[in-house]
Formats: C-alpha cells, structure tokens, sequence
C-alpha cells in the first residue's frame, strides 16, 4: 500500500496492498457485489488488522486495505469523540494540578456569543459534571453533549498540537457537533472551573481563543443540498468540516489498545488505571451503566457496534467484546473497531467508512443507513470474523486481559 500524504506509519504497522479484503468479499456475492461495483460512488474504506502472536503473548500486525484513499473525503460525524476523549484524560494527567481527576466536578461556563454554560448532570450519580462520566456517554451512546464539553476544554488548537505531535498532522477537529455555529464561535471555547468535593476551586481554564490554522477542504459532493426548506442543485461543501483518515482513526485506536507496540511519542499519557476505565466502557453496552442510565428499549446493546451487528437489536455476547466508536452523519457511516472473541480465542481489528447518501442531496434526512450502511457494516465484520476463525495461527492468543 502505498501511504498518503499525511498519514501515520510505525515499525510496528506492517501494510500491505494484498487483495484479502476483495477476496472475501467476493467469495460473498449477494452480500457485496451492489459494495464492489460501487465502491467508489459509496465511497466505500476498510483497513483489516491482522493479529498474531509470539510464545510470549506479544502482538504483531498485518495491515490489510479496501479502496484506502486519503483523497476521497467522508465525514467523520461522531468518530471524532474518540481522539478528543483520550486528549481530555491526557490533559488532565498533563496538567498534574493536585486533586484533579476524571472524577472531579467540571462546570462549563459561558463568556461568548452561542456557548452554553452546565453546572449539573441529571443523569450523573451525585448530578455533578465530571470528565469520567462525559467520557463513558461518548463510548455508550455516542453523546454528542458529552463531546462538545471536551472539545471546550481542550479547545480546537491544543488537539491540533497534540495530535501533530503523536503523527496525525491533517486532522482537522475545528467544530462542536449538532450545533450551529461560525468559525469564530467554533474556535472559542468556554472558561472551565473543576471543583473538589468541599465545593474548592482546585482549577480553573478561562475562556480560549484558538489561533489554529486548517486548511479549507476541496471536498465537494453530491448534486444537491436542503437549506432552509429549498433544494440547492449544486454539492454540498465540506470545506470547512472535520476532517480524520481513516487509517489515522484506526492507529488511535490502535495506540490505545496496545500502547506498548508505539513509541512514547505516540502514545497517549496515561495511568494503568486511565486504560482500565477506558478499556470498559469502550466495550461495555449501554444496560451495563448505573450512571448514566439508559433506557434499554432505545439504546439497545448493540446501538453504538456496527460492525459486527449493525442495526440488530436484543441481547449479545458479552464473550464477544467491542472496543470502538461509531459516527453516522450526513449519509456517511463509519465504526473504528477492536473485535475479541473470549471463547474463540479471535482478535482483529476493523475500520470501515461508506456513504448512504444514495440521491447525492444533503440535509433531507434521506439516507440509507437501513438498506446499505447497517447490512454493510455487519456483513464486512462477520466476513473478517469468519475468515479469522479458520485462520491457522501459530500462536494461540491469550486473550484473558480482556476478561
């Protein structure tokens, strides 16, 4: 595989541009030649990570893609929230203020045109904001709230620094989400207080102007777009969106879940216990939180776990776990994907990206998320899982850190 400009590669992410991933799709006809013989216009992405171990457990990767181009834009809606919570427990870390946790009460504050001030959460156990709790919303349900509380104290500058710094130089994380807001709204974020449990000030972040520069997108698309109830017949722009490769999505992930396969550079800040939390609830399905609390018949187990399942509803496997984020917005549908099978003894990772958008108009609430984004989704995970449970390893994993 040939890397695009901007993307990320390690001694330890071995890539390749063998056809696996073509291969096994085409031995499953009905399910994805309509994916094959479009996979332009949908826009269709995948990244395969093969897993193999050594005698003593440790990790080594095979990269596998499907129509991988950094040029070929999608919108990464919700799949944002992962990288900016990691950021937010690494700034606390960082911040090495004395008493400050994830656990500490954060209030938002407003001092500009367009923000929003919390200084409760209904759905916290003690009602207190915390970054824990907006951390655990982001992996359960994919809250889009909770991300727009973290970007705030982050703010758009430190995350392009951060990530730059970790290898991921073209991520453009410039906007909150599900708001309507200007450039220069976006790029200033709230003051931020956190208090101990006495009610004392132990931090406090006043409001940022960030001095980020992005790049304006040539991303155009479709034919057509609603705005203010009229059909405009020209794309849709996303110059000024977020914009994350798909690969750099996948290395994040990557970077979490085996941070000893990176250099310190690329990891993230952490303690042991910062990866412990993140691990559950990264995993964990909604009905498995006391708080927040989530009412099972709308957020189903599977609700944020579209590889694998995509839209199916009931009870799963608490054997098969699911480390990932999800994002689905404006047709796009992506999932970002760590996929243990405890009884099997099967790991793989899987990212994928496709367009439901089949009319080429945006912001009619037109998608097909039903009949190609969900069937695809699912159809390329139980592909990969099927191929991997006849796959001959040297090495059975020990898989038990999951447990």
């Amino acid at each position: 595989m040939i890397l695009q400009p901007g993307s990320t590669q390690n001694s330890n992410r071995s890539n390749t541009d063998d056809d696996l991933l073509q291969i096994l799709m085409k031995a499953n006809p009905a399910l994805f030649n309509p994916i094959l013989d479009n996979k332009d216009s949908l826009r269709v992405q995948i990244i395969y990570t093969q897993i193999n171990r050594d005698k003593r457990n440790r990790p080594s990767f095979k990269e596998y893609t499907f129509n991988l181009n950094n040029n070929t834009y999608f919108y990464p809606a919700s799949t944002v929230k992962m990288p900016i919570a990691f950021l937010a427990l690494e700034k606390l870390n960082e911040l090495k203020v004395e008493g400050l946790t994830r656990t500490t009460s954060m209030i938002t504050d407003s001092g500009f045109a367009a923000q929003d001030h919390v200084y409760n959460q209904p759905n916290a156990g003690d009602g207190s904001p915390t970054i824990e709790n907006y951390i655990k919303q982001i992996f359960l349900v994919s809250d889009n709230d909770a991300f727009n509380r973290l970007y705030e104290f982050l703010g758009p500058e430190y995350i392009q620094k951060k990530l730059k710094e970790k290898g991921y130089p073209d991520v453009s994380i410039r906007h909150r989400l599900q708001l309507s807001r200007t450039a220069e709204q976006n790029a200033v974020t709230n003051p931020v207080q956190f208090y101990d449990t006495t009610g004392k000030l132990i931090y406090s972040q006043p409001l940022q102007k960030s001095k980020a520069v992005f790049p304006e997108l040539d991303a155009f698309i479709g034919k057509g777009y609603m705005s203010r109830g009229k059909l405009i017949n020209e794309p849709f722009s996303f110059a000024t969106k977020n914009r994350v490769y798909l690969q750099d999505l996948h290395h994040i992930l990557q970077s979490v879940l085996f941070p000893e396969k990176f250099s310190k550079k690329e990891r993230f800040n952490f303690t042991k216990d910062d990866y412990t939390f993140l691990y559950q609830w990264m995993s964990s399905f909604p009905k498995q939180s006391e708080y927040p609390n989530y009412d099972t018949a709308h957020y189903w187990d599977a609700y944020c776990k579209f590889l694998f399942y995509g839209s199916e509803k009931g009870d799963k496997s608490p054997r098969i776990k699911i480390f990932n984020k999800v994002g689905d917005a404006y047709g796009f549908l992506i999932d970002i994907a760590y996929i243990v099978d405890l009884d099997q003894n099967i790991e793989f990772m899987l990212s994928a990206a496709i367009s439901c958008n089949t009319d080429g108009i945006f912001n009619d609430d037109k998608y097909d998320y039903d009949g190609i984004g969900f069937p695809f989704m699912k159809n390329i995970g139980q592909a990969v899982y099927q191929y991997e449970l006849t796959r001959k390893k040297k090495h059975i994993p020990d898989l038990s850190k999951w447990e």
